[in-house]
This record gives structure tokens, sequence and C-alpha cells, in this order.
């Protein structure tokens, strides 16, 4: 099963990013209001971007990657933007 780097927008517009191997899952549990404590009284949430990779390890690299952006080069990467600087490419 592919793992999935996501990045959520909260009812405040706060945007936070995370990863799973159950989107659909994982979705359910931050507006359920048990994804995490960030989430947790922000609800509720939108996906708003989703990137699949091959393996845990290249999410968790992706996901670090992805929190380390300034809200600006998230919001870029949202709308389809990726220059090479901030987003690397998984082969």
């Amino acid at each position: 099963m592919p793992w999935c780097v996501y990045i959520i927008e909260c009812k405040d517009k706060k945007l936070y990013t995370g990863i799973t191997n159950d989107l659909v899952r994982r979705i359910k549990e931050h507006n359920s209001g048990y994804g995490c404590r960030f989430t947790q009284y922000r609800r509720p949430v939108k996906l708003v971007h989703r990137k699949e990779v091959a393996t845990k390890s290249e999410a968790l690299k992706l996901e670090a990657r992805i929190k380390g952006l300034t809200r600006e080069k998230k919001i870029g990467l949202i709308a389809g933007r990726r220059p090479s600087a901030f987003w690397p490419s998984f082969a």
C-alpha cells in the first residue's frame, strides 16, 4: 500500500501536514477530533493537497521538508507550483 503525504486546511485557515497509508481514515480521524492535538479544536478540516510515495521513509522525508516551508511556499505547493528548490523528486 502506498504512503501519502497530505496537507489539510483547518477551519481557522491553518495548514497541517502529515503522512498516512489510509488517507480516507486519517481525514475522518482529524474531523472526529482524534486525528491529532493540532486539529482537535480546529475542525472541520479539508484535504487541500496530497502526494503518494512508495515507502514510509520517503513519506517521512517529504513531510519534514514540507513542514520546513513557509506558509507562502506551502500555498504555492497546493496551487501546483513545484519549484525544485522545495519539492524533491522521488524516482
